[in-house]
């Protein structure tokens, strides 16, 4: 789907992420942009998820808060993905608060019984799919199943790190993530298909329309 690709495969530039933002520390504006570049596609696919036609102002000021604060930034590519997301979710809220939208605060029920198996997820419902139409599949989920999905999914985040962001257990991000990828393949038909070699760990990014 688009230009996207599993976790693994988004963690695979991780490396390169990490190296172009130590150097952007430095002050090398050509590293900056190599940042950029890695990071803002799935930025962007996750603020369309949550403020729709908003999306690229709402990265633009993340994006300023970003280049304002990233001498303070400690850590690697990985968490460098993080960051940016904790920032880019941070103005999306505010936007919606401007809009007075919040997203509603849905507890999530402990159902282990309904976490996957290591070969049930949904997400070829999503692969077959542009990314647009995915995204508004997305958006039509409970709030906390879509921006499950769209940490897991579009942003490439593992379990651990996306509950960080949303403050809350990983289990819990990982059924909310589950139960919203499975409503969107029932909606597309997709009802008990394997995706042979995907376990739940196995979301894949979001990238540019096909």
């Amino acid at each position: 789907m688009g230009q996207g690709g599993e976790p693994r495969r988004a963690q695979a530039y991780d490396g390169e992420l990490g190296a172009a933002v130590t150097l952007a520390q430095q002050g090398d504006e050509s590293a900056f942009a190599v940042a950029y570049r890695i990071v803002q596609p799935g930025l962007l696919g996750y603020l369309r998820g949550l403020v729709g036609d908003d999306a690229e102002d709402v990265a633009a000021d993340a994006w300023l808060e970003i280049a304002r604060d990233l001498g303070r930034f400690k850590g690697d590519g990985a968490g460098f993905r993080a960051w940016t997301a904790t920032i880019a979710r941070h103005r999306a809220l505010d936007q919606l608060r401007r809009r007075r939208v919040r997203p509603r605060a849905a507890a999530l029920e402990p159902d282990v019984l309904d976490l996957p198996g290591p070969h049930s997820t949904h997400d070829q419902a999503l692969e077959s799919l542009s990314t647009a139409r995915a995204l508004e599949l997305i958006r039509a989920l409970p709030p906390e199943q879509a921006e499950a999905v769209l940490l897991r999914v579009v942003v490439g985040l593992d379990g651990p790190t996306a509950a960080r962001i949303l403050g809350k257990r990983p289990g819990a991000v990982r059924t909310a993530a589950h139960r919203g990828l499975r409503r969107i393949a029932r909606q597309l038909g997709v009802h008990g298909r394997q995706a042979p070699g995907v376990t739940d760990e196995g979301h894949r990014t979001l990238g540019e329309s096909t």
